[in-house]
């Protein structure tokens, strides 16, 4: 089971390494820099190589880098779009600097293009992009508030369908349960599984967020619980962990750290619920 964290690269993009093990990671998520900023990677060779030797020594992979949370590709201000390309392709790049095989990023909010008019906006954003061979980009699914696009399974097979790059993507599950996909029962998940699977594909899910949620199904509210104590619950998380078509996915906690649990916590749960492979992980 690949199964890890987003962590921190303070001090330095390889002491991500480190503290991925010290969590009990074997793969993992990283920003490249502060997500509430407009900021370039700024990666250099000698850390770069010692990420990648690191990475190399130590864990199975993959890394995943997550995108600016001021990335808006639905967007239809042309400043905005300018910089939120700008930045995924800096991240992309940074991605081949660092041998990490995929950028994470939310489609963003159409705020008032429409639906259709902000899923274009998307896939035409992300057709500017010049991704290096070996990066993909991963649209992730959303809680889908406002007018944030991405809740529905049909908005990402969309921005696949309609954009020129080979996309994939990564499924957050507290967003996918606030966006109103239940996942709180062995046969919620068989049910949403297999909708993902007729609308968007299993194929193209590269990457999980594993996330309990603290709020209701279909209320749109994205708050993360720790792994089995939130509203999807033990016997979701369960469910999904043990879902035959999603034992190969990798896993990528954004957990909190609260009440004396963290990611550490949360991974040894996941290796608990995971039927089988508490004592070979």
């Amino acid at each position: 089971m690949r199964v890890g964290a987003h962590v921190s690269i303070a001090g330095g993009v390889d002491n991500a390494v480190e503290r991925q093990r010290e969590v009990g990671g074997n793969c993992g998520q990283i920003f490249t820099h502060s997500p509430q900023v407009w900021q370039d990677p700024g990666i250099g060779d000698e850390e770069a190589a010692a990420f990648r030797d690191g990475t190399a020594a130590k864990l199975d992979g993959p890394w995943v880098i997550h995108s600016s949370y001021l990335v808006n590709l639905c967007t239809p201000k042309d400043d905005l779009r300018e910089k939120s390309i700008d930045s995924m392709q800096k991240e992309v790049d940074a991605a081949d600097q660092l041998g990490i095989e995929y950028v994470n990023v939310h489609l963003g909010a159409h705020t008032g293009a429409g639906v259709d008019g902000g899923l274009d906006n998307a896939a035409s954003a992300l057709d500017e992009l010049d991704v290096p061979e070996g990066v993909t980009v991963l649209v992730e699914s959303d809680a889908g508030s406002g007018t944030k696009l991405g809740g529905d399974f049909e908005h990402l097979a969309e921005v696949l369908d309609r954009s020129d790059q080979d996309l994939d993507v990564c499924l957050d599950t507290a967003h996918a349960f606030a966006a109103g996909y239940d996942l709180s029962s062995e046969e919620a998940v068989a049910e949403t599984v297999a909708e993902f699977d007729d609308v968007v594909g299993l194929e193209h899910l590269k990457c999980v967020h594993l996330n309990d949620s603290k709020h209701e199904c279909g209320t749109n509210k994205d708050e993360h619980a720790h792994v089995g104590e939130g509203l999807i619950g033990e016997e979701g998380m369960r469910a999904f962990l043990n879902h035959p078509d999603l034992e190969d996915v990798p896993l990528v906690l954004e957990t909190p750290n609260e009440d004396g649990k963290g990611f550490a916590w949360n991974i040894e749960r996941v290796k608990e619920l995971r039927d089988g492979d508490a004592d070979d992980c």
